[in-house]
Order: structure tokens, then sequence, then C-alpha cells
């Protein structure tokens, strides 16, 4: 019997982005299988947060829980290299392992050996998509220093992990690609059409985006190939962009979109609720991603379970991660987009083409698959 500790810090908020999604699934399919292992779930907030952390009713679960206020404690971590997360988890016995899902202050004995997630570079190679504050987070928990100490690496995508071995030098024999999947909400997706259109104001014909409104995504780009596009699509459509909208310096997005001729024609509906999404996807003609950086890009696989045709960048792992299952576009290029964006939508053959094909792709990932590769590790 193994002891494992495992970081949730990343699961402390009412709201769930990537980072936090890819947690919570692959550790509920991770502790659907192991029964036996013991699991050490540690999260640190001075507020209680209890609420928010998901909640596994087994017996080999064990919730840890400090209650440092935030900065001091990460200041502990980076200073002093103290508190030794694995010692102040388990005082009854050392621990096995340490999973972090993503990078974060972590400090550790030489004890447990460490699984990192690294989900991608996006901050080495686009620093002008980050705030000053989370560029100076990246510089503080120092990524490379991580990889290094880390015994073993997950990514998400052959893409992330070849800019891990290019980069930062990490060997390629300690980087296992590991993809994620889709939540349970995508196997047999059931909503009320009329109740979702009414509760985010939805138009009747529309072109959907849907991740954080940041700079990173191309958003200001895909409103550029919309305006290039529209008068020759052969209905009336509208452009809805979902997503949370805390993302950094997006106010430059969002005038962009009120100094657009088309601006009556652009909404943006904010965070979606998880259940939603299916019902979203569905209810929409195009799923259009032209993100300049992903290092996976789950809303391309929630597209395309449900059976909506998607565009999406030929940057990053999105090839990887789309196969043949996706028309592909030069972020860069909006003229290349708004092209994608009238064949998707003027050709029958070409639509249908491209759901049969998602729906086929989508098959190839599962949480089920990525716990089985992460329990290997440990066995």
């Amino acid at each position: 019997m193994l002891k494992i500790g495992v970081d949730i810090r990343c699961l402390m908020s009412p709201t769930r982005t990537g980072v936090a999604e890819y947690a919570y699934e692959l550790l509920n399919a991770v502790l659907k299988i192991d029964k036996e292992n013991q699991y050490f779930l540690f999260y640190n907030s001075y507020t209680d947060v209890a609420q928010y952390t998901p909640l596994w009713p087994q017996n080999n679960i064990h919730y840890v829980a400090t209650k440092w206020p935030n900065k001091l404690f990460n200041a502990a971590i980076k200073i002093l290299g103290w508190p030794k997360l694995d010692k102040l988890i388990s005082r009854r016995g050392q621990l096995d392992y340490f999973f972090s899902p993503n990078l974060n202050f972590t400090a550790l004995s030489k004890n447990p050996k460490r699984i990192l997630t690294v989900h991608d570079l996006s901050f080495k190679f686009f620093p002008q998509f980050f705030s000053a504050k989370q560029r100076l987070w990246h510089w503080a928990i120092n990524p490379k220093k991580q990889c290094g100490q880390a015994n073993t690496i997950l990514t998400l995508s052959e893409n992330t992990k070849r800019d891990l071995v290019d980069y930062y030098k990490i060997s390629p024999e300690k980087i296992k690609v590991a993809s994620g999947g889709l939540s349970a909400i995508f196997n047999s997706p059931t909503f009320d059409k009329e109740k979702i259109k009414s509760k985010y104001n939805l138009p009747n014909r529309f072109i959907l985006c849907l991740g954080a409104v940041e700079q990173r995504k191309n958003i200001t780009g895909l409103i550029e190939a919309f305006e290039k596009c529209y008068s020759l699509l052969p209905n009336s459509y509208s452009l809805v962009i979902a997503g949370s909208g805390r993302g950094w310096n997006n106010k430059k997005i969002y005038a962009r979109a009120l100094a657009s001729p088309l601006r009556d024609k652009i909404e943006f509906i904010g965070y979606v609720d998880a259940a939603d999404k299916p019902g979203l996807y569905s209810m929409s003609e195009l799923f259009v991603y032209p993100s300049f950086y992903e290092g996976f890009g789950f809303p391309v696989l929630e597209a395309m379970a449900c059976g909506v045709p998607v565009i999406t960048s030929n940057r990053s792992s999105l090839p990887e991660i789309t196969g043949q299952a996706a028309y592909l576009a030069n972020p860069n290029r909006p003229a290349e987009i708004a092209e994608g964006i009238i064949k998707m939508l003027t050709d029958e053959k070409l639509r249908e083409y491209f759901k049969k094909m998602g729906l086929e792709q989508v098959k190839k990932f599962s949480w089920e698959t990525a716990a089985k590769q992460w329990i290997n590790l440990i066995n």
C-alpha cells in the first residue's frame, strides 16, 4: 500500500478552468480505479474554501488543509524551502509519491518521488500575454528547476513534451505523454434548448468560441475574421464568445468588439456552467478556436463530441489533438480563419465530413486511459 500526496490547491475556486478541470477529471478517474493506496489531498487557504473543493467519500482519501495566508505560505516556500509539503501532509509516515497536477510553490523532502504535470510553456513563448504579476509568479516558482527536480513529468501532448526537451533540456525518457479526456457530461448530453437559450440570451444562429477572454486566445483575430466573411455567409450569424472575462488585459478585446461595424452581432456571454456546455456547443453552427498556443485544448474536443464542426489553429498541440478532424488555419492570418468560416457554413458536405471525423477523433481520448497511465507510474 502506497501513500500518495496530491496538491489540490488548483481546486479551491468556485469555477474551474482548464488546469482545474484536468486535475479534477484525472483524480476522479484515478480514484474510481484505485481503492487501496492512500491518497492525501492537500490544500492551503486562509479563508474557508471547503465548499468548493471536490469531495470523494471513500476510505482511502484523506483531506489535509492548512490555513496560512497564501502570500506568506508561498514566500516561506520560495525563500526558506519550508514547509516541506510531504511532512505537512503525512504525519503517520513518509509519503511514497507526491503528485502536482500543475506548477505551484512546492518544497519537498528527499523521500517522496514527485510526479509533475506541465500543461504548457505559454509563459515562456508569449510573455506579452501575461501581466507583470503573472510573469513574476512564473519566475518565482521556477518551472525549469521544478522540472529538473521531478522524477516524472506528465504532459498532455507530444508538443509540450518537445517544448520541454528543446527549451528546458529535459531528458525525453523522463517525460510521459498522457492526454486528457472528456467529462462524463459529454457522454450522453441532455439539455433544455430553450432554457439555455434564455439563460445566456443566445441568438438563433451563431458561431461559438469558448475559452477565457484573454489575448492568447486570439479573440481579436477572430473578430477580424468574422468581419471579413460576414457578408459572404448564407445567413445572418452572430459571433458568441463564451468564457471567463477575468483574463489579463482583455479590455482591448472588448474595445475591439465595440469598435466593430458588426458590434451588434458580437456577444460576450461570460462564464458558462459546466452542465450547460453540451447544450451550448450543440446549438452552435460552428466552433472556432484560433488560439496562438495551447498545451492541449479541451474545448475543441468538447465541440467535436457534440457533433459541431471545428476550426482551430495550425499551431502548438492543436493539430496533434484534432488530427484530420478539424479545419486548420494560421492564427496570425484572420483571412485564413475567415476563409474557413465561409467554407464550413456554405459547404454541407465539408461540414458533415468534419462532424463525422470529429466524433471519431474524440474516441481516442479517455480519462480512464489517462488514469491507468498515471497508476502505472506508481506501480
